[in-house]
């Protein structure tokens, strides 16, 4: 196969940054995708209605003329967050989604959930009114080790909240384990989970082997050679409960590179090329656009997109190694493979 056309394609959770960053990398996710989850981590965090209406109309000024991107909106959820506010918010159409961070488990987390009991009657909400609860899924305790958060994190959060908040959707975001796909796999229909482009090419000797590669940092920090399988098995599954979630992450070359490097890959330039290769490497090309374009939108409930996209197999194709900003660059995800799939 040569050639492979697809529904147009969407981003289940995306990191847009704001101001200039905002400018710079907004149109790469908008050349391919059709509509996208915006995370809310900005400093200070989307955490109200009138916050993701203003950030939603910062995203729409910097597309180029007749795009057709859409982002879709969510809230940060805090210990303080108003139930009410949240599912005005939802009813208006607004926001799509809520997002749970424990505090200090990534970029921008701070303002995150330290105490689980105090969201429940916002939980139970959302619940009721269909809202999905999106979850970055690792605890934070200092006697975990970091390549173990995400497990016991289903264990210790996750598992029991679900069964504390019947009827709660959830997205369990950017899985990196064997253990996160099982579960995913386990929850029927009110649970889902995304995966990265990043986490099905890499696992953490990419970060780590030949001295310390900052751009293959993120969190979730990449895992063993296991389970990096286990994630390419469930995403060329063709099950619907997996779906694209690229948690694209532009950084500054300066911050991923200083003393203290932040965590994230940006991808969002050369995904699809990525995914096709990954797929053909599977002998799944026929299951990426349930991956890519139908599983995301029949978990949250919204119509398949109407156009499409066509990506052609040939020479290998050249991304430019950084995106340009004026505060400084963004270096692109390097999947240390050729590409071979153009997006025409």
């Amino acid at each position: 196969m040569t050639q492979i056309t697809i529904r147009r394609p969407d981003d289940w959770h995306l990191h847009l940054r704001d101001g200039n960053m905002l400018q710079a990398v907004a149109p790469e996710t908008a050349r391919h995708f059709e509509r996208a989850i915006i995370m809310p981590n900005l400093v200070p965090p989307v955490v109200t209605g009138a916050q993701a209406s203003a950030y939603r109309d910062r995203i729409l000024a910097t597309l180029p003329e007749g795009s057709r991107f859409e982002p879709l909106m969510t809230l940060y959820l805090t210990e303080d967050t108003d139930a009410e506010d949240l599912a005005r918010a939802h009813a208006d159409g607004l926001i799509k989604a809520v997002k749970l961070y424990p505090a200090g488990a990534t970029t921008n987390s701070a303002s995150g959930v330290k105490n689980f009991d105090t969201v429940r009657p916002v939980l139970e909400k959302m619940a009721e009114i269909g809202c999905p609860l999106c979850v970055h899924g690792e605890v934070v305790d200092d006697d975990i080790d970091i390549f173990d958060r995400e497990a016991v994190f289903i264990d210790r959060i996750l598992d029991p909240l679900r069964q504390a908040t019947p009827g709660l959707r959830v997205v369990m975001e950017h899985i990196t384990t064997a253990q996160g796909a099982a579960y995913a796999r386990s929850g029927g229909k009110d649970l889902g989970a995304t995966i990265t482009t990043h986490h099905l090419v890499i696992n953490r000797n990419a970060m780590l082997v030949g001295g310390i590669k900052p751009h293959y940092y993120c969190l979730p920090v990449a895992k063993r050679e296991e389970h990096r399988l286990a994630l390419r098995k469930a995403a060329t599954s063709g099950e619907a409960c997996y779906f694209l979630g690229t948690d694209s992450a532009p950084h500054l070359d300066g911050a991923k590179l200083s003393a203290c490097g932040c965590a994230g890959c940006f991808t969002a330039t050369n995904t699809l090329s990525i995914l096709a290769e990954v797929f053909e490497q599977d002998g799944a090309l026929d299951k990426l656009e349930g991956f890519a374009s139908l599983n995301g939108p029949a978990f949250y409930g919204l119509p398949v997109n109407t156009g499409t996209l066509t990506l052609t197999k040939g020479d290998p194709v050249t991304y430019p190694e950084k995106i340009v900003t004026p505060e400084g660059d963004v270096t692109v995800f390097d999947p240390m493979m050729p590409l071979h799939w153009r997006v025409d």
